[in-house]
């Protein structure tokens, strides 16, 4: 009896380890990159047959619960894969309020617009924040301030071309609105272009006649500069 009980607990155990590994038709579907929102993505690959996730430029080693749900401790969140869709989806729980959310798999070759705007492609890009744009105006990625603190983040580095790409499209997404338009003055400023500079500070100051630092670069300029 005490043989068979041995024999029993070792088969549950090798049971149990095989499991815990991920079959090769799972890492097969789900490897690949997910929109995490409409600008950014989570990538799935496998080391050793064991899942991990880089997001936000961070390697994440999520938790097995079973073959297809897997806990990530960083966003304190279940994901649940569907590789025949080719989706994930969160657990549901009580903070998500009943909403759902859903992650869809990124197509072979296709990016997001900021990754355009990385590679300096801005027609590319701005196809992508007006495909955003049309589908929900509402939504954070391509809001005015959103796109604001990427220009100031490009501007920062000194990557002026990215910077001047960005404004511009949030100029275009958001063309009542002044400091897109200050913002991107400020990028050509940076890039020694003062005739566009001029433009852009023109263009603010016209939409809001308030906006003070536009009319402080301005008048700057008339001192500095005498082109156009």
């Amino acid at each position: 009896m005490k043989r068979y009980y041995t024999i029993f607990f070792l088969a549950a155990f090798l049971f149990s380890c095989s499991r815990s590994v991920n079959s090769r038709e799972f890492i097969t579907k789900a490897t690949g990159r997910y929109y995490f929102n409409s600008d950014e993505t989570i990538q799935v690959y496998f080391k050793n047959e064991k899942l991990l996730i880089n997001w936000r430029n961070k390697e994440l080693i999520p938790t097995r619960i079973n073959d297809s749900t897997f806990y990530v401790k960083e966003m304190n969140e279940k994901l649940v894969f569907d590789t025949i869709n080719n989706k994930i989806t969160l657990a549901k729980k009580r903070e998500h309020k009943e909403l759902t959310y859903v992650f869809e798999k990124l197509k072979e070759g296709e990016k997001t617009p900021r990754e355009y705007l990385n590679e300096n492609n801005y027609e590319m890009a701005l196809a992508g924040y007006l495909k955003i744009q049309n589908k929900d105006s509402l939504d954070k990625t391509i809001s005015s301030s959103t796109l604001r603190k990427l220009t100031r983040s490009f501007t920062r580095n000194k990557k002026y071309t990215k910077a001047i790409n960005t404004a511009k499209i949030n100029s275009i997404l958001h063309p009542k609105q002044s400091m897109p338009f200050y913002f991107l003055g400020n990028a050509y400023l940076k890039n020694k272009d003062t005739i566009n500079a001029k433009i852009a500070f023109k263009k603010a100051l016209e939409i809001n006649p308030e906006n003070y630092r536009a009319q402080d670069n301005l008048e700057t300029l008339a001192v500095t500069h005498t082109d156009n």
